[in-house]
């Protein structure tokens, strides 16, 4: 392999480790919620309001990270989220309250926008023919991040029951879920690390006048006779595109009407891309299962099945984005979404809930169990309806800690279909919009206003996905999880239909080529 070719990996490797880091973050809480529901005394809203932490971090971050590529660069603002990365989950670890606890996550959530600008970053080092598969790099890493999550957290779970010694020295067992979060602090050290060995952005080098320095990067990344061309597409798109480059023309340039078909196919797919409830999914993976009556240790078992089946499909879509295609993948992608979600739907729909005495002289774990006996042998037709008779009978903060085994105990579910129908929905989005969306992300916007559309555009999907992390515990606890589950194939089904009409393809193009596919056709 070409030495320029070794580079360009090297270089998005590095950067797409960020990825690893975020799944890592992002799924680690996906253990804890019912231990830090218990020692902080959480209801629905509390609870996601910790898991969704994080996403309300990004969001204000990502109102500076645009102007913070473009004044310091791509590479000195990845540094900086590496950092917040580090000091999150050290703090995340040790935190001694509720909202110690939010702040500490929050500060993670500052960190999230290191995937747009890992997105951008490696869109501006790779060359048109690898764009796709090293764009894509980040979300393989995210999906190995997440499955290392529920990997750790199955682990450390299975400490917690050891007696060994060692355990009760390091209080795993006393401190589960501090563990399980601390998890991540060496690997993002190991990041921030890493990322001082990339250069700069030959493109943000261009933008910020310093040619000789983009040559001298591009000649790491492609061959020496199309480094001068290279420069001279860079600059021509800079000349075409707005002059003023202050944060409000280049937000006014997103709206304009040449960029109206590129606005609605970035907000669309930015909407509809958490809309299909991903990190309902993901970020509350044993509480889902536990649905299925397994139990809550089966639960976080089944839970690295989803990181397994996200790998295995990112791995097949980074293989062939750039074979199939962007809009292939994304129309079928959706379409397939859609239906396991319906699967999953009918599945919870038909299922009903009922204890009957031999369950409940098996329930010696809850502590006078015998207040369940006015519900022995009676059948409820949803969990929202079975819920509400447990909270009567047992009060909300038993009814709360037990559900998993209260679950298992109770449910007539066709688990198997469910849990069918959730891998397939797994292996949908990671094989189809997961990643594609950043690869579109990463081609359909000019370098004039890149550094800031891209950021805006994360900040619409980083809001959708705050939406669904803060409320999915009260939709779950008021909607029902099949309800819950069609109103998310609803909102997928009609962003389906927009982006086939508006979707262009875009494999193998330049960014330059890009902009004049997308281009509104002159009457």
């Amino acid at each position: 392999m070409a030495s320029y070719k070794k580079n360009a990996y090297t270089y998005a490797t590095i950067v797409a480790m960020g990825g690893f880091v975020f799944g890592l973050d992002a799924a680690l809480i996906s253990g804890t919620t019912k231990f830090i529901t218990k020692d902080f005394g959480l209801n629905e809203l509390e609870l996601g309001s910790v898991v969704g932490a994080p996403a309300m971090g990004v969001l204000l971050a990502l109102l500076f990270v645009g102007y913070a590529c473009n004044k310091y660069g791509r590479k000195t603002a990845l540094i900086i989220a590496a950092a917040f990365y580090l000091l999150s989950a050290i703090c995340s670890a040790i935190a001694p309250s509720y909202w110690t606890l939010i702040t500490a996550r929050f500060l993670g959530g500052l960190a999230f926008s290191s995937i747009s600008m890992a997105s951008m970053y490696i869109g501006e080092i790779a060359p048109p023919k690898w764009r796709g598969k090293l764009v894509s790099m980040t979300q393989i890493n995210i999906v190995v991040g997440l499955s290392a999550a529920y990997f750790i957290n199955y682990l450390i779970l299975g400490l917690a029951d050891s007696e060994a010694s060692w355990v009760q020295t390091l209080g795993i067992n006393e401190h589960t879920w501090r563990w399980m979060l601390g998890a991540e602090v060496i690997f993002a050290l190991l990041w921030l690390i890493l990322l001082f060995f990339i250069p700069r952005s030959p493109a943000w080098l261009v933008y910020k006048g310093r040619t000789k320095q983009a040559e001298a990067t591009l000649r790491k990344l492609i061959p020496e006779d199309q480094v001068s061309e290279q420069i001279i597409e860079m600059q021509q798109s800079l000349e075409n595109s707005n002059q003023d480059r202050s944060t409000m023309a280049q937000l006014k340039e997103i709206f304009s009407k040449p960029m109206r078909i590129t606005f609605i196919i970035a907000m669309t797919i930015a909407i509809a891309q958490q809309a299909t409830g991903i990190n309902a999914i993901l970020f509350y993976a044993p509480t889902i299962f536990e649905q299925l009556g397994i139990g809550t240790d089966a639960a976080f078992a089944q839970a690295i099945w989803i990181g397994l089946v996200s790998i295995i499909f990112t791995i097949l879509g980074l293989l062939l984005v750039d074979k199939i295609g962007r809009r292939p993948m994304i129309i079928w992608g959706m379409f397939w979404i859609v239906l396991s979600l319906g699967i999953c739907y009918y599945g919870f729909k038909t299922a009903d809930y009922s204890i009957s005495k031999e369950a409940l002289t098996e329930l010696s774990e809850i502590p006078n169990a015998e207040r369940l006996n006015p519900l022995v042998d009676l059948s409820y037709d949803s969990d929202i309806d079975f819920k509400a008779a447990l909270i009567e009978a047992i009060g909300e903060s038993d009814a709360r800690n037990y559900s998993g085994l209260l679950l298992e105990k109770a449910a007539n579910i066709n688990g198997i279909l469910i849990l069918i129908g959730i891998l397939s929905f797994i292996a949908a989005f990671h094989f189809s919009v997961g990643p594609v969306m950043w690869v579109l992300f990463s081609e359909i916007f000019p370098i004039s206003n890149r550094g800031i559309a891209i950021p805006f555009f994360v900040l619409v999907t980083s809001t959708v996905s705050w939406l669904v992390q803060k409320f999915f515990p009260w939709q779950l606890a008021t909607m029902g999880i099949s309800s819950t589950l069609l109103f998310y194939a609803i909102i997928v089904t009609i962003g389906l239909v927009i982006l086939y009409f508006y979707l262009r393809e875009t494999k193998n193009m330049t960014i330059e080529e890009v902009q004049l596919a997308l281009a509104p056709k002159k009457k």
